[in-house]
């Protein structure tokens, strides 16, 4: 049973993905922002030849509406997602983007359909995970590590997702790490980088079935092996174990999640700097970001949203 009911009077987000290859992608990325546009959701949505991954937001009839759409235009049986409810819109516009990847790796020839992990779900993924012969490992970025992860989880150090195929063959061997039990936010970076595991010879790979999200939606807090709060792309931030907003805000210039430390910090200046960049930025970036600043205070006065406003990305 689901922990996360209707809410009335509040926006639904939903994550979703999937691999399968697509034709005619420009076409569909037309009829798909009409779609959107036409039941009032926000969000991103990136359309390739290889499938769709998506974040939105909106009313639970608009989404549920934008479900049943994909599942008829793609000739889906079902299509999984995650969900959550927060008290305000998380993104500035609806955008259905055309890209080579819907999750950027750069490496070609890498299909999740063919050779990917083997699902574990939520709820067993505690007792997979305290196994001493798993090796266990967040395939995120370090800055969203850095917010919250698994208890005894392995970070990578990476800043992009471009940097794990050097990570696996700088880091790991298929020899030594013969299970390896892996996880992302809602699942589809997993799905890339157990494909490449397998593909360069490592036999025994485990992914988090619905990734961080579903599993904070299925397992109590209680029970939970996670720590900390879990960095979203949208204007969140991050959420908590009861998927509600949580407490960090995200520095404009760095892109990096800042904490309730680093915003009394003499080096935190709102939508300027903070901790992170503020000894690496250039005088030119700093005026061009406090200009920025200035003109997204007075569009907040003049209730619109300044156009050069972005969610993370």
């Amino acid at each position: 049973m689901q922990r996360i009911e209707t809410r009335m009077n509040q926006t639904l987000v939903s994550t979703f993905y999937k691999f399968m290859p697509l034709l005619d992608v420009r076409a569909k990325k037309d009829s798909l922002q009409s779609f959107c546009v036409e039941h009032t959701m926000k969000g991103t949505i990136l359309l390739s030849k290889e499938g769709f991954n998506g974040t939105v937001a909106g009313t639970e009839k608009g989404i549920d509406a934008m479900h049943d759409y994909l599942c008829r235009e793609f000739f889906l049986t079902d299509l999984e997602y995650k969900k959550s409810y927060v008290d305000f819109m998380p993104f500035n516009r609806m955008k259905v983007r055309l890209k080579k990847e819907i999750v950027t790796m750069g490496v070609s020839g890498i299909n999740p359909q063919n050779k990917g992990g083997m699902y574990v779900k939520p709820e067993e993924w505690n007792d997979l995970i305290k196994d001493p012969d798993v090796f266990f490992l967040d395939v995120r970025n370090e800055y969203e590590i850095d917010i919250g992860t698994f208890e005894n989880a392995k970070s990578p150090t990476t800043r992009s997702f471009r940097e794990w195929p050097g990570y696996v063959h700088q880091q790991l061997e298929p020899q030594k790490h013969k299970k390896i039990a892996m996880f992302c936010t809602g699942g589809i970076r997993y799905e890339k980088a157990s494909a490449f595991l397998r593909k360069e010879g490592f036999e025994h790979v485990f992914q988090l079935q619905g990734g961080i999200l579903k599993y904070l939606e299925k397992v109590p807090e209680e029970k939970s092996c996670w720590e900390g709060e879990c960095f979203v792309f949208d204007n969140r931030v991050s959420v908590d174990h009861r998927l509600e907003k949580g407490s960090y805000e995200l520095c404009h210039p760095c892109r990096h999640p800042v904490d309730s430390e680093h915003m009394v910090s003499s080096k935190h200046q709102l939508g300027v700097s903070c901790p992170h960049c503020f000894d690496s930025l250039t005088e030119d970036k700093r005026s061009r970001m406090e200009s920025r600043q200035l003109q997204m205070e007075l569009a907040k006065k003049r209730n619109t949203v300044h156009i050069g406003q972005r969610s993370p990305s």
